[in-house]
């Protein structure tokens, strides 16, 4: 995925900044081209807009930045933004603020607050009102969009109008290539009408935004209450996510702004018309959500928009993983508070932490692990269940890392301990919560916990140096 930097002010124009240092690990992914444009004269607009925009007119325009590079840290990181300090803020308090402001105002006050560290997510559907929003509060924006290579033509039809109506490069982020390959190659093209979309969206979406993610403080999504009765009839207009990790890393270290939460469809397609602004023809032929081609269709006269996408499957968990947080515990196999099964439970999803580098346990494997007082090699081992939001979110940055401590010395390594394993787990292994990790020392008999809510690289680097 890529994420568009954009300067919408009225001044001269201003160059812009890349996102992400590199997109993803695809190797024919592109260099970024970096544009910037003039905010232009809108003469119907009101004297409150008018306004606005002159108020926000000066606001810094964002720096160039130096030609990417293979870092795998994102380019955000390296750019001075507001200080919003983990905690700092009472988000639902500012929700219940903001809960009767209008789209525009909720726009304004996320990037007033987040400055360069927030973007907006565009799918190439209606949400495009996101854009128009940010647009007309003349400050700075970014958009970013996930390809996951299974888009309609029209869609990407629509992204090149979006693109040259507002002046701006939407950065698109893309599905690392070799887990695509290895997913058709094993399963087919098709796996997802037979056993669910969660896997293929995982690899080509989930993952992908993660990765944009991690780059940011907060983001911007064009969810609404009425879009899908089972799962977003709730949406706050401004929330600390509860699913993805920002640039801090860690639980509540990403922020996640829902302007039009109350705003319902009907009313957004007169803001459309009204602005004048592209649309995907998709929408001309009765689709209405619009996702990848195979799992998308049109919906009919009185069907809910909801129901043209994973049309085989229950409405009432209608979501691709991005905003998984919506589920309601009885829609996640029964949650506990550590967002777990219970303990007797084997939810059937898909593995996770798949990669060579991550060895999996068996219970024998770590029942030896752990009976071992001199061991050749220190082991790093994360006790997780693959259905858990929280060992889902980390995914990333464990691969990542045991990446990069291949050959090191240090042996990175999975042990499932949900269902069956679960008592043992946490008799025996100090289980609290998934996910927990464990260091096995080379030159101890007790495994060492890792104490810290922060699950990035970084974080989980300097643990295993700490102690070895």
């Amino acid at each position: 995925m890529a994420l568009a930097v954009t300067s919408t002010s009225s001044s001269s124009p201003a160059p812009s900044t890349s996102f992400f240092s590199r997109l993803g690990s695809s190797s024919d992914a592109k260099a970024l081209q970096i544009g910037s444009f003039r905010f232009p004269e809108r003469p119907n607009l009101s004297s409150v807009i008018v306004n606005l925009t002159q108020r926000c007119s000066s606001v810094r325009p964002l720096n160039a930045q130096p030609q990417r590079n293979d870092s795998i840290v994102p380019l955000a990181a390296t750019i001075v933004a507001p200080e919003v300090e983990k905690g700092e803020e009472d988000f639902l308090q500012i929700a219940k603020d903001l809960e009767n402001a209008s789209p525009l105002e909720i726009m304004d006050k996320a990037l007033e607050k987040f400055g360069n560290d927030i973007a907006i997510a565009f799918s190439g559907a209606e949400d495009v009102a996101l854009i128009e929003y940010a647009h007309l509060t003349g400050r700075p924006y970014r958009v970013f969009s996930l390809d996951t290579g299974r888009l309609n033509p029209e869609t990407y039809r629509f992204f090149d109008a979006v693109e040259k109506h507002y002046g701006i490069h939407i950065e698109y982020m893309f599905p690392d290539s070799v887990e695509v390959q290895a997913l058709v190659r094993t399963k087919g093209l098709f796996s997802f009408y037979e056993d669910g979309h969660q896997e293929c969206c995982r690899v080509r979406k989930v993952r992908p935004l993660r990765r944009a993610l991690k780059g940011l403080r907060a983001w911007i999504t064009g969810q609404r209450k009425d879009q899908s009765p089972g799962t977003r009839s709730e949406v706050p207009v401004v929330q600390v996510d509860p699913v993805f990790e920002g640039l801090d890393g860690g639980i509540g270290s990403l922020v996640k702004w829902n302007p039009v939460a109350n705003v319902n469809g009907l009313d957004i397609w007169n803001f459309l018309r009204t602005m004048d602004v592209p649309v995907n023809s998709l929408h001309s032929q009765g689709y209405v959500s619009i996702g990848c081609e195979p799992c998308t269709r049109p919906v009919l006269p009185g069907q809910h928009e909801r129901e043209g996408r994973w049309w085989w499957e229950d409405a009432k968990a209608k979501e691709c993983g991005l905003h998984k947080g919506n589920l309601k515990q009885e829609d996640t196999a029964q949650f506990d508070g550590n967002g777990a099964t219970p303990s007797n439970s084997t939810a059937t999803v898909a593995d996770i932490f798949d990669s060579q580098n991550v060895v999996s346990l068996s219970r024998a494997g770590i029942e030896n692990l752990a009976k071992l007082e001199n061991r050749k090699e220190s082991w790093l081992v994360v006790l997780y269940a693959p259905w858990c939001r929280f060992c889902q979110a980390m995914e990333e940055s464990y691969v990542d890392l045991a990446e990069k401590l291949a050959g090191s010395g240090v042996k990175v390594a999975k042990f499932r301990a949900d269902g069956e394993q679960k008592e043992y787990a946490k008799s025996e292994l100090e289980l609290g919560s998934f996910p927990t990790i464990l260091l096995f020392p080379k030159h101890s008999s007790r495994p060492i916990k890792y104490p810290s809510e922060k699950r990035d690289v970084d974080s989980l680097m300097a643990f295993v140096n700490a102690l070895q």
